[in-house]
């Protein structure tokens, strides 16, 4: 029967003719056969099953084979001996080759007939060898599908004992070879359902043998964490069937292993994290995560930061395709809410934000809104951490200006949720990359842990140009400690080839001790407190040399850049008595009117477009550093017009002169202005009621007023506006939010004494009798606007500080053209541009350096309201300066030679600059070894279009889902 039904499937006999005669040869099967007779018709069905050209041969041969096989299982047992399995599986059926599906299919069928023979224990545990050793060989994805068939159908040819975990461990090893060669759609469905698979001959151990998941683990780890050739992003298929509960267990054996370098847990989180792009699998995010976790929890926290800048982009671009935003968006909130001591991460992302919200918006899909919404959500939290960036973050918030934002209870929670746990300063500083210096050529400075309160006042000072220059030119600074450190602060700015400088040094030098570590400072309280050093320290200093007293030191570089002087007069208006008493200045705080006061005049004129911001302010003086509403009278400030006795009631030219009166300011964004400021400073108070003055000649309490007037200018201006206040509504302090005009150029009216104008030091004053009268005579100083220094927050203690700074040349003009000369009928005013348009400005913010313009100051208010000037510091334009014999202010222009650096300095500078190198290269290398990511993004992520056509349906089983995402492309469903 054997040879009939071989000549009939190889006749030309039609197929139905053909199929007659299997029929009857399968049904007469039943029937008594000697043992050859049994072996031939073996013999036939099994090359009908293997060489069988067509489907049909095939299907035949297996019909006949398993018919045969039921009835006369002894000789089926004889035939399909341990010998013949061996040879199948060593040498296959020639020509069919040993790795050809149908052998496995042979295979499973033959041991199915077999199941309870008394050979078949012989032949599962042949199976158990070989199937290990193919899985050694490292098979394709190909092979790996049909033993996983294998497998899953006979489940006894499972390797058992011991080498069930040498089989888990090897079958990873196999998988992380897995490729993808074609980028068809067609192609790419099949490799990943043959991977799927393939993993799931891990589930099918797993199972059966819970203690083979750890060694597994454990191998895998290996694998990713191995530098060299980057494994295949497959292997994201095998953590989905690892128990969740075995996660803190595994992770905490992973971090606390003393054999796992710092580099192999970099590479191990970033090739985890490239996971992300593998389709269809389940908690990888939740493993990387957790592993991320883990390591924060052993405070290698550097390892974080270096995974977070250089994965956190391509984990951004994840978010386009459907099939694999869920678990991206749950990584990429974790990094940037974990990585919250510098923007630098967020920054890296703004320029795609706005693309991508475009896009989520016009996919439409519930996985695009549910991204969109916690998308926006993320972006509020982390504009609400990293504030000052105002550039940056327009394009940004331009997006999400129609989305709902949260509030900043939920801001607040968020933040605090995803940080990490605390982490030292130096190890944010070291990891920030290797960047190069900024295109304006400006050095920034690190934030060294809540320092941008320092940072934002050095980058000031360095800017002004003229005390600059007269540190610069100062030589053998031994006897001066903290301005030696100054001066080498700024000739590292000045010279530095690094992007940004570490301040450490100087941190630890100039900051008092009151200030906490870490806890971020009042910006102003700061600055006075560093002048007053330098000053102490240089009149210290003068006395040892000269032998000199102290109350005849000369003057010091800070009193004659930053000293003035103003008089307080008290009149009583009983018996008209005049006391006074003259203060020197290097600040003045400008107190914000309360919101009754009236403001129907003013003595300034022409305001500016705004900015406006805060800390709380310390005193007038550096050597009263008790803060201003803690003393019942107001802090001395700097713009005087009129007389004593002439204010109260007269105004320019004889009018009445009222207390308030703001000039018109059509369409202006601002409400108040510097110069309203100043004018409420220097507007008559009235002493009444509980705060009566104590008349020395009336020998009581009697009602007076009392005026600030400015005798003498400093050469820089340095205005601080009182933003911080103590409700006794609420019983805390609360920041004024108020947006503030910043005029470009001020001019600031100067009382004259009566002995003249030389006192002044000033080319500029009035004529005619009102200088023989008393206290009639003023001179008006011209400052242009050098820095403005900007809080971004809500509250003193919090927040961040930037800074906007420029060199002023003093090219400005008045609004009429040069100065003029100003009397009593000339009051104070500001313009807001004057002739400086084309004056470049920039923003210092920590370690970032940037072009911006004047525009960008008055208007970060307006787009920022926790944003706003706090310090701002003019410069006294040349014109106003000293006469050749007036020591009060040094002929600063001398100073622009030039004056070359200490040699010390110069050696210390180009020692720097040459170490900066080296770091570079070796920053470049260190990277290059550790960076995991040098394969190319799955085939599947290439074409941007994919992301438009594989949609992943909101529900169902994972079949239906891969089902319904290739059908968008006109793939079959699996």
């Amino acid at each position: 029967m054997d040879k009939i039904l071989e000549a009939v499937m190889m006749s030309p006999h039609s197929k139905v003719v053909k199929q007659g005669m299997v029929r009857r040869v399968v049904e007469s099967a039943a029937q008594p056969l000697d043992g050859s007779q049994c072996r031939a018709m073996f013999h036939v069905s099994t090359r009908l099953f293997l060489l069988g050209e067509s489907q049909f041969k095939r299907d035949a041969g297996r019909e006949v084979l398993e018919a045969f096989a039921r009835h006369h299982r002894p000789q089926f047992e004889e035939f399909f001996e341990v010998r013949f399995v061996l040879g199948l599986l060593r040498n296959g059926y020639p020509p069919v080759g040993r790795r050809s599906p149908q052998i496995f299919l042979y295979l499973e069928m033959g041991l199915r007939c077999l199941a309870d023979a008394p050979s078949a224990p012989d032949l599962f545990h042949l199976l158990q060898i070989e199937v290990l050793r193919i899985v050694c060989e490292r098979p394709g994805p190909e092979l790996c599908e049909q033993l996983s068939r294998l497998l899953s159908r006979c489940p006894r040819c499972v390797p058992s004992g011991n080498l069930q975990t040498v089989f888990c461990q090897q079958l990873i090893q196999t998988i992380r070879l897995f490729q993808c060669q074609s980028q068809q759609d067609d192609d790419i469905v099949v490799f990943l359902e043959r991977v799927t698979k393939t993993s799931g001959m891990l589930q099918t151990v797993w199972r059966a043998n819970v203690a083979a998941i750890l060694p597994s683990l454990k191998e895998l780890f290996i694998v990713i964490s191995t530098p060299g050739e980057v494994p295949s992003n497959a292997l994201a298929s095998v953590v989905q069937y690892v128990p969740l509960e075995l996660m803190e267990g595994a992770v905490r054996n992973l971090t606390n292993d003393k054999n796992i370098s710092d580099a192999q847990m970099l590479t191990a989180i970033c090739r985890m994290i490239d996971w992300l792009s593998w389709p269809f699998t389940k908690n990888t995010d939740k493993w990387a995560i957790a592993l991320m976790k883990g390591v924060a929890v052993v405070k290698k926290c550097v390892i974080l930061i270096e995974v977070t800048l250089a994965k956190i982009e391509e984990v951004f671009a994840k978010l386009f395709y459907p099939i694999v935003r869920e678990g991206a968006l749950s990584v990429l909130s974790y990094l940037l809410l974990s990585f919250q001591q510098s923007p630098e991460a967020f920054h890296l992302l703004l320029p795609q934000i706005p693309p991508l919200v475009s896009c989520l918006s016009a996919e439409g899909s519930d996985s695009a809104q549910q991204c969109l919404r916690q998308l926006v959500e993320l972006a509020h939290c982390l504009l609400f951490r990293f504030t000052g960036f105002p550039d940056l973050y327009q394009p940004v918030l331009e997006v999400i200006k129609d989305f709902p934002s949260p509030s900043e209870e939920r801001v607040k929670q968020v933040l605090s949720e995803g940080a990490w746990t605390a982490q030292r300063a130096d190890q944010v500083s070291l990891c920030h990359r290797l960047t190069p210096k900024s295109e304006t050529g400006k050095t920034g400075l690190v934030n060294l842990g809540n320092t941008c309160y320092m940072n934002s006042v050095i980058q000031a000072l360095f800017m002004a140009s003229d005390f600059r220059l007269a540190v610069m030119a100062l030589k053998n600074c031994d006897l001066l400690p903290l301005m030696g450190k100054l001066q080498r602060l700024f000739a590292f700015l000045e010279h530095s080839q690094r992007p940004a400088i570490s301040p450490d040094t100087f941190l630890a030098a100039s900051t008092p001790d009151w200030f906490n570590p870490g806890s971020q400072q009042d910006c102003s309280e700061y600055l006075k407190y560093l002048l007053d050093r330098l000053h102490e320290e240089e009149k210290k200093s003068s006395q040892k040399v000269r032998g000199q007293p102290e109350n005849q030191a000369g003057d010091t570089l800070i009193k004659r850049m930053f000293g003035g002087k103003m008089v307080t007069r008290i009149r009583c208006l009983r018996c008209q008595n005049v006391s006074q008493k003259e203060e020197a200045f290097s600040d003045l705080s400008l107190a914000f009117p309360p919101p009754n006061h009236r403001r129907d005049g003013s003595f300034i004129l022409s305001p500016s477009p705004a900015l406006a911001e805060g800390a709380e302010p310390r005193g007038t003086s550096p050597s009263r550093p008790e803060r201003q509403e803690e003393r019942g009278v107001r802090v001395i400030k700097v713009e005087t017009v009129g007389s004593l006795d002439q204010a109260t009631n007269k105004g320019f030219g004889g009018a009445p002169l009222p207390a308030w009166a703001p000039p018109e300011r059509p369409n202006s964004p601002a409400s108040l202005s510097v110069p309203d400021l100043i004018n409420f400073f220097l507007t008559p108070e009235m002493l009444t009621g509980d705060n009566k003055y104590r008349c020395q000649r009336c020998s009581s309490l009697q009602n007076a007023e009392k005026v600030v007037e400015v005798t003498e200018g400093p050469h820089y201006l340095i205005l601080t506006l009182l933003r911080f206040s103590f409700s006794l509504t609420t019983m805390r302090r609360r920041k004024i939010l108020d947006n503030v005009s910043i005029p470009l150029v001020l001019k600031v009216p100067v009382r004259l004494p009566s002995r003249g104008p030389e006192s002044v030091g000033a080319r500029e004053v009035g004529s005619g009798p009102e200088v023989e009268r008393e206290g009639s005579a003023y001179v008006s100083l011209t400052y242009d606007l050098a820095s403005v220094v900007v809080h971004s927050g809500l509250s003193s203690e919090s927040g961040h500080y930037y800074c906007y700074a420029r060199e002023c040349d003093g090219s400005e003009k008045p609004p009429g053209g040069g100065a003029r000369e100003s009397g009593w009928d000339d009051p104070a005013w500001a313009t807001p541009a004057g002739g400086a348009e084309g004056t470049q400005w920039y923003l210092f913010n920590d370690t970032r350096v940037s072009y911006s313009s004047f525009e960008a100051v008055g208007n970060v208010t307006a787009h920022f309201p926790k944003d706003t000037a706090y310090v701002t510091l003019y410069q006294l334009r040349p014109t106003h300066r000293a006469e050749p014999g007036d020591c009060r202010v040094v002929a600063t222009e001398e100073l622009h030679g030039s004056e070359p650096l200490e040699r010390e300095l110069v050696e210390a500078i180009a020692k720097d600059n040459t170490l900066h190198l080296q770091e570079q290269e070796r920053g470049v290398r260190h990277r290059a070894a550790l960076s995991p990511s040098a394969a190319e993004p799955p085939v599947w992520l290439k074409d941007p279009r994919r992301r438009e056509r594989w949609l992943m349906p909101e529900s169902g089983t994972e079949e239906d889902k891969m089902a319904g995402c290739w059908e968008q492309v006109g793939v079959p469903a699996l």
